[in-house]
């Protein structure tokens, strides 16, 4: 029985023979490492001698090695599937000189040959046959050249033209620990664990390059050669107890240097910049001597000899990249920014150098420990914890946006319950959660932990596990077994919080509090009610001025609403538009359901009569609504599926012309009589809001008094290389009397038939577009169409059937596409013209009756120009079908280019979702 046991657990650990549980161990790997780099070819010629010490109690067979620059060697690898996950396309649509790879390799084991085994799904790992087991307690020497082509700095590392960023560079041996082996991929989101050693590099570049690295210079000789351009240097750079090592290198660098007197031992204190941003790195000196000393009291002292900060070229995104003694770091203008900025990267010197945890497992440990600490040094340093990231921005910002701006952004991830638990691997956050939630949800766990502790025993607590646990890979039990044993405290509640949703510290009452426009200050204290100035114009009501009530916060309360009541200069009316709505989230299979009513009143038509008096003819409708989201259990996924029903409440005024009889001389009157309708609607909808080839699916059907009507529409975008791309959107509608076809009925339904044409106001039945004057028929306001149906752009509006309009079936596909750089003429010019081409084509019931008279395929192509994002587009017809032609000559008998262009205005459909699609707004 025994052995049948030994047999089970061994088969369970994959190429290790199973041991009885030890005492802490890791292990070792020494590296020593010879590279050139060649500047013409940006690439490395390289060379690597490993020392790897078995120290666990497993005899190991093979050795699992990290190729990472391999993941940008193509668009087949977990790091570009990641980056278009997260809403990236510049590496899958980069050109092929812009990738990178690692090639050349030929491992020896101890002077023999190893055997390579692929990696059965990342192209960045491989594994390594070991001629012989490894025993416990023995060493192999792992040797390979290899040769990098070094991508374009789309991640952490390659170049910018000549600036070298050399990251994540060489064969690197996987991690082997109590739990087994941790190969990972590279990825962008997601950090790594390696293993401690030993490191010794030597570098060969030309001359007129200055480079930072890991670790201490140990020497530097420069080869004369003939040639300028041909001279060399070669550099020596060593340091213990590291587990990783990366180098930068530049012929712009300039150097700041100053020393740094610790309780034990002095360190060196450098920075490296671009001069064209000196007045930007004035006090990095003093920033990062700050960033060491407080770690230094708070956690333990800095053990290495040098610390080093680097000005990331090409890059102003206020981020940057940890590594053993040295970061790379964005220019910004904002003081405080750069401070933390600095504060943050050098305490990773901390939380992923020293305290080696697995940042791709347990991301909390490195960031959200760091950020805790940010907060503590920026309250001691400003008085306050927060970033100020508006400081030197916005003034208007600063007086609504709080200085802890991320405390609102998490809380509101919460409300919407999209947020993750802090235990969660990194690959598997949504790129907006990894953002919040192992940085600033875990920095909020942890001051809920000092809270618990008290300041002076929480100390105690990180300073003890910092001794015990530096140099070495704790897990977070680890971390809670110090936490414990040093406070005398059982902290199982507080540790639970790690894997569960939902917020750190209980939620307060809040205190209803008006402002102007908004407020995102203090928002866990008060709820706050904007108040804000609202415009609005049609052609009816002309101008119309009023003011926008709403509770419209982050976070989000469950109940929401606003009212925009305006006065129109023109109707003299009032009107406006407002909802209200309630959030439910119920879990399990429902991510969201909301209950709301909305309404709207505004002036549709006017009519002048005999007198000259205008009479205005406004309409008004209140559309209760129920609308259920449907939860994806993939946090990362962008696809959202939803139901909705809406029933419309529609009145309108119309305009009725009878003759009075009872006057001696008869006389006719005019009257204006409310007429009320409704129309049910229930759609279906699956939306990928995905960068790469997003698409919209509606399956939708209406019912109203005597009909109908039912539509498919799919739109489907085709990205380019370049930038841009085509838009495909497929349309296929029924439509069914629920009564007899007569022509009453087909009158009284007309508005709700299938157009070929974009419909225009009048056809807009349920009133959810806007039209600037929507029931003309002179003048610009008649070119104005809608994208529904047929969606042609073509227009015969003088026609009493128009061409393509039905009570039966209709289908259309239209084509809308960006013009390539390459062909398109207006790249010439010195400013962007968004111009695009559509093509349309499409059939419908009646054509294919005999004697039509109408072809059965329709079609129309021409020049589309958008504006503010599509929000506006104009359509410019070129090629149409022949009947289109004849309409065009026979009824517009002047300016009949301009007249044939139609415009579409689409501000109704305008979405948080395009920002942040995983939120599912």
């Amino acid at each position: 029985m025994k052995k049948l046991l030994y047999c089970i657990l061994s088969a369970l650990l994959p190429g290790a023979t199973f041991a009885q549980q030890t005492p802490y161990w890791q292990q070792k790997v020494d590296v020593n490492i010879n590279a050139t780099l060649n500047d013409k070819t940006h690439s490395l010629d390289a060379a690597i001698s490993m020392d790897y010490y078995n120290n666990s109690p497993d005899t190991l067979h093979y050795i699992w090695m990290h190729l990472w620059p391999n993941a940008y060697k193509n668009d087949r690898t977990a790091f570009s599937d990641q980056l278009l996950e997260n809403g990236r396309t510049d590496f899958y649509f980069s050109k092929e000189e812009d990738k990178g790879y690692i090639n050349r390799l030929n491992f020896q084991v101890d002077a023999e040959v190893a055997d390579i085994e692929d990696h059965p799904q990342h192209q960045d790992i491989i594994k390594i046959i070991l001629p012989k087991p490894l025993a416990p307690g023995n060493k192999i020497k792992i040797e390979t050249p290899f040769n990098v082509k070094l991508p374009f700095n789309f991640s952490r590392g390659g170049h910018v033209n000549q600036s070298y960023q050399i990251t994540q560079w060489y064969p690197k041996p996987a991690v082997y620990d109590s739990k087994g082996w941790h190969p990972i991929p590279y990825l962008d989101q997601g950090e790594f664990y390696s293993e401690f050693g030993n490191y010794q590099v030597t570098l060969t570049l030309p001359a007129n390059y200055t480079v930072a690295a890991t670790g201490k210079l140990l020497s530097q000789n420069k080869e004369e050669e003939n040639i300028d351009s041909l001279k060399k240097q070669v550099l020596v750079y060593g340091q213990e107890n590291i587990h990783d090592f990366a180098w930068f290198a530049s012929k712009d660098f300039k150097v700041l240097h100053d020393t740094l007197q610790l309780q034990s031992k002095v360190i060196d204190v450098n920075v490296y910049y671009d001069p064209a941003n000196a007045k930007f790195w004035e006090n990095s000196i003093q920033y990062i001597k700050a960033a060491i000393k407080t770690k230094s009291e708070w956690l333990g002292e800095y053990p290495y000899p040098v610390v080093t900060v680097v000005e990331r070229a090409g890059s102003d995104d206020m981020g940057g990249m940890e590594y053993p003694t040295i970061t790379l770091i964005s220019k910004t203008d904002n003081e405080k920014m750069l401070d933390y900025l600095i504060n943050h990267e050098v305490g990773h010197n901390w939380f992923y150098g020293i305290l080696a945890s697995n940042e791709r497992e347990h991301p909390w440990m490195d960031e959200g420990m760091n950020s805790y600490y940010d907060k503590r040094y920026l309250l001691q340093q400003y008085g306050n914890p927060g970033i100020g990231i508006f400081d030197s921005k916005a003034p208007f910002l600063i007086k609504r946006a709080p200085a802890e701006i991320q405390q609102p952004v998490l809380a509101t991830i919460i409300a919407l319950k999209r947020d993750q638990p802090i235990e969660t691997p990194a690959e598997t956050f949504s790129s907006f959660n990894y953002g919040m939630v192992p940085y600033e949800k875990t920095a909020q766990w942890m001051q809920l932990l000092e809270k618990k502790l008290g300041t002076i025993v929480f100390d105690s607590v990180m300073k003890n596990y910092y001794r015990q646990w530096q140099f070495k890979h704790p897990y977070p039990r680890d971390f809670k077994k110090v936490a414990e044993e040093v406070s005398g405290k059982n902290l199982d509640a507080v540790f639970s919080l790690l894997q569960k949703k939902g917020a750190i510290f209980p939620e307060q009452k809040k205190k209803i509090k008006f402002v102007s426009l908004f407020s995102l200050k203090d928002t866990d204290k008060n709820h706050y009610i904007g108040v804000l100035p609202v415009v609005g114009y049609n052609f009816y009501d002309k101008f119309m001025a009023g003011a926008l009530v709403h509770n419209f916060n982050l976070p989000p309360s469950a109940f929401q609403f606003y009212a925009a009541p305006m006065y129109a200069t023109g109707s003299r009316q009032l009107n406006g538009l407002g909802r209200m709505a309630y959030n439910f989230f119920p879990g399990n299979n429902g991510q969201r359901l909301t209950l709301a009513v909305a309404g709207a009143r505004f002036t549709g038509d006017h009519f002048i009569d005999s007198t000259g008096k205008k009479n205005f003819q406004p309409f008004s409708k209140i559309v209760p609504s129920a609308k259920f989201v449907f939860a994806n259990k993939n946090p990362r996924s962008t696809l959202t599926k939803y139901i909705q029903w809406k029933t419309f409440f529609i009145q309108e005024t119309g305009l009725l012309f009878k003759r009075d009889t009872s006057f001696p001389i008869p006389a006719d009157v005019i009257t204006y009589p409310k007429e009320s309708r409704y129309v049910n609607q229930l759609e279906l909808v699956a939306e990928d809001s995905r960068v790469l080839y997003p698409y919209k699916a509606v399956l939708q059907a209406a019912q109203g008094r005597g009909f109908v009507r039912t539509d498919f529409t799919l739109n489907y975008f085709f990205n380019y290389a370049s930038e841009g791309g085509m838009n495909v959107r497929f349309f296929a509608g029924k439509f069914f009397y629920t009564g007899n076809k007569t022509f009453l009925t087909q009158f009284e339904t007309e508005r709700y038939h299938f157009n070929m044409t974009g419909p225009k106001g009048d056809e807009d039945y349920n009133y959810s577009n806007y039209f600037y004057g929507r029931n003309e028929f002179e003048g610009l306001a008649t070119q104005q169409i809608m994208i529904r149906d047929g969606a042609f752009k073509v227009r015969t509006d003088l026609l009493s059937n128009k061409i393509g309009k039905t009570d039966d079936w209709l289908t259309a596909m239209n084509f809308t596409t960006s013009i390539p750089k390459k062909i398109n003429p207006l790249e010439l010019l010195p400013f962007k013209i968004p111009v695009k081409i559509f093509a349309d084509i499409g059939s419908y019931s009646e054509a294919w009756k005999k004697n039509s008279g109408t072809p059965r395929i329709l079609y129309d192509a021409g020049l589309q120009l958008s504006i503010l994002k599509n929000a506006i587009n104009i359509y410019v017809p070129l090629l149409y079908s022949k009947v289109y032609d004849d309409y065009f000559k026979s009824t517009i008998t002047e300016k009949r280019f301009l007249k044939n262009i139609s415009f579409s205005i689409d501000v109704q459909n305008r979405s948080l979702k395009k920002l942040i699609p995983q939120l599912a707004l």
